[in-house]
């Protein structure tokens, strides 16, 4: 039996909904007919207006396949097919981003750069489905609790960004990554340095001689190979949120997944992949090359390592589709996007902020008021 998964802790006292629930949504509610959101705190679906919960078969993790890459390339599956209730998408001019859109659910601004959407929705482009994900155990309300905790502990933050906070701007989107899996062997020429001292001697100002022991190295001819397996390396499958700004909320624990259900895409955005398989794996491998170069060096050993060539092959590659649910907002200020994003299952929170210029200039004041009255009680008491 799975481990059951952290909820996020409930907030008491939830405002009232002032909107009547919309209809032709999917998973419709048995009691009120309004559609059923995924719920991070029961795990399962619940109705925001009746408080009707149903829960989902999470499935048994198992059933998580490693995908061969080489075979599936082959397949017929490869060319991809619609993930169940995303039949339409649309493209933000903005960033770039590739939305995919809940059926009977209208998007009318980008949730990474904030843009309006004026395109019209378009079918949704066969893509290889995600097969397994992390459901949101963060809500709503516990990323604006981290969100409003992280901006309590910015310095000069503009009074606009704080106000962003109290209306929780924020929006859930799951954001498509691949994992590839993968043993190498790799075949190297080098040199391995090994130091020794030597005493050298050198005349000093007065014409004395003088011992002086210096440390050399003394380089030899090494070729060798190693090997590495290489398991879940991670690879985000989407260019629309700044690659060091997802590596900062990058504490996955992916031995979580579960099986891909549609019921936990249910009230939140998902985006397509721009990056596909093939550059994922791409990409994956250039995220193998700094392991492999510093267990090359290891194997070298020494006191100093040259590499002159590195030969990898790479064999029994696989990989997995899948989503993880990060919390995104965006907030212009001064014609310039800022984004924020808060990871949707640990609540940890990574962004851009702006300064404002008027509390600098305003703490820079008060600072030079502040050495001020010191010198002048100084002179004042000692004079």
């Amino acid at each position: 039996m799975s481990e059951p998964l952290p909820v996020a802790k409930r907030v008491p006292n939830e405002p009232p909904l002032s909107q009547a629930p919309p209809t032709g949504r999917k998973f419709p509610c048995p009691s009120c007919g309004a559609r059923l959101d995924f719920d991070p705190n029961s795990y399962g679906l619940k109705c925001p207006y009746c408080g009707f919960e149903q829960q989902i078969e999470r499935g048994d993790p198992a059933e998580i396949a490693e995908r061969d890459y080489e075979e599936y390339l082959d397949r017929e599956e490869a060319k991809g097919k619609a993930i169940p209730g995303r039949s339409s998408e649309t493209h933000c001019p903005g960033c770039g981003a590739n939305v995919l859109l809940e059926d009977h659910v209208a998007t009318d601004r980008c949730p990474f750069c904030t843009t309006a959407l004026q395109t019209q929705p378009e079918a949704a482009h066969a893509m290889i489905p995600p097969e397994s994900l992390l459901p949101f155990t963060v809500d709503l309300r516990g990323a604006r609790e981290a969100f409003a905790t992280w901006l309590r502990a910015l310095w000069f933050a503009p009074n606009a960004l704080r106000k962003l906070a109290a209306l929780g701007q924020l929006t859930g989107v799951y954001i498509p990554y691949w994992t590839y899996d993968a043993m190498t062997v790799t075949f190297y020429e080098g040199e391995r340095g090994e130091n020794y001292s030597t005493t050298i001697y050198t005349t000093d100002a007065n014409g004395n001689r003088v011992a002086q022991t210096v440390i050399r190295t003394r380089w030899y001819p090494v070729s060798g190979e190693v090997r590495h397996f290489f398991d879940d390396v991670l690879v985000c499958g989407s260019t629309s949120l700044p690659a060091d700004l997802l590596e900062r909320v990058n504490d996955w624990n992916l031995g979580k997944l579960v099986p891909f259900r549609p019921d936990y895409l249910s009230g939140f955005r998902t985006e397509r992949y721009s990056i596909d398989l093939r550059g994922g794996y791409k990409a994956a491998k250039a995220e193998m090359e700094p392991t492999i170069h510093r267990l090359v060096c290891r194997d070298i050993g020494g006191d100093h390592q040259r590499v002159h060539s590195k030969r990898t092959r790479y064999g029994a590659v696989t990989f997995k589709p899948l989503l993880l649910p990060l919390w995104v907002a965006a907030y212009r200020y001064h014609q310039q996007t800022y984004q924020i994003v808060v990871n949707g299952r640990t609540g940890r929170v990574a962004g851009y902020r702006p300064y404002s210029a008027w509390k600098i200039a305003g703490f820079v004041t008060l600072l030079l008021a502040f050495f001020g009255l010191i010198a002048f009680l100084v002179i004042r008491f000692n004079g």
